[in-house]
């Protein structure tokens, strides 16, 4: 089967060859596969032979100036067409440091939302006419990859603590950026797909908890930002597509939420933050497509993780409606036999 195959049946809940197997797995983690034997310029993904999705993205960006304002051995500091200063440092897999926000204030705000233009050039048309009928035709699952909700508002623009406090003291402006969001990535999206580029999905990730919670309330959920989420379901809908929600840390009060608006897939089940995916199979593995779910603490453990696969998959797997992933990405730690081992060890438990 090919990989559009796999998750088309995963996404109606029915049994596949196998299920899917995709994954993100960190820059320092390829070039350790290719010091350890990958051979270079091969997709790791035809090396292992798993799934293939490709994600078209949009710009919706306020499109301030980017500008490198210091270069060291080091890092980098530099400026982001969010007006976010950014920290890079230059040790692999390394994690930025958010220095200052240009968006901090509702007057602000209104300088980034006039700036977020919907011009032409937003979106990807080279790499849609030089790729899109390639991917059709090799049977990859495509996705749009939209932007809005309060994971990128907060991470990516304006700070998790502005965020959080307009949330609780001026609501309105905290909407207004959910939903700015959305209908930029709408209007770009809409314009790609009605010139016959066509998706199989939309996804977006919105992280709303850490460990153990979740950084806001339901009811807040509820009141700010579930009205956007259902927003983008009901677009998916409408085109006969489906929706699916990354959200990282522990969502699990969060569910029947997600569910209620219409949710087809939730990832990445992060069960070191105090997910339970087994638990999410016998409640709503009818309802809800279920993506990762497997620890990535355990990966450089060969024997760890492939006794973690054969206990976790053969039950996640039941009736379709499974994707296998970690429950974040593959970090370096992980050795190229050790993949193999748990490629391996999918394909054998997660066949059907």
């Amino acid at each position: 089967m090919t990989t559009r195959e796999r998750f088309q049946r995963m996404y109606e809940h029915r049994e596949a060859d196998r299920i899917p197997i995709i994954d993100s797995p960190w820059a320092g983690t390829l070039r350790r596969w290719h010091r350890e034997g990958m051979p270079e310029g091969v997709d790791w993904r035809d090396y292992f032979a798993v799934d293939k999705v490709d994600s078209i993205g949009v710009d919706i960006t306020p499109r301030y100036e980017v500008k490198v304002l210091e270069d060291t051995d080091r890092y980098q500091i530099a400026t982001t067409s969010w007006g976010v200063t950014l920290k890079n440092f230059k040790e692999l897999d390394s994690t930025p440091e958010f220095l200052d926000y240009k968006v901090t204030s509702p007057e602000a705000w209104a300088d980034a939302k006039a700036r977020m233009t919907l011009e032409d050039d937003r979106i990807p048309w080279g790499w849609l006419r030089a790729n899109y009928d390639r991917c059709r035709a090799e049977g990859h699952w495509i996705e749009a990859g939209f932007w809005f909700g309060f994971d990128v508002t907060h991470s990516w623009m304006a700070g998790t603590e502005t965020v959080l406090i307009a949330m609780m003291e001026e609501p309105e402006w905290a909407v207004d950026m959910f939903e700015t969001y959305l209908d930029r990535c709408m209007a770009l999206f809409g314009r790609i797909w009605d010139a016959g580029y066509h998706f199989d999905a939309i996804t977006w990730p919105d992280d709303m908890g850490y460990k153990g919670t979740t950084f806001f309330s339901n009811e807040m959920y509820r009141e700010l930002l579930k009205p956007t989420h259902k927003r983008a379901v009901d677009w998916a809908h409408e085109r006969g597509i489906y929706a699916r929600l990354h959200s990282c840390g522990n969502v699990m009060t969060r569910i029947d939420d997600l569910i209620e608006i219409g949710i087809d897939c939730l990832n990445p089940l992060e069960v070191k933050a105090g997910m339970d995916p087994i638990g999410l199979k016998e409640r709503v593995g009818d309802r809800l497509v279920l993506h990762g779910g497997i620890n990535a603490v355990l990966w450089d453990d060969r024997e760890a993780i492939v006794e973690e696969i054969r206990r976790t998959v053969p039950r996640l797997k039941e009736n379709g409606g499974y994707i296998f992933s970690s429950d974040h990405s593959i970090p370096n730690v992980v050795s190229l036999e050790n993949m193999k081992a748990i490629v391996e060890a999918v394909k054998e438990a997660g066949k059907y």
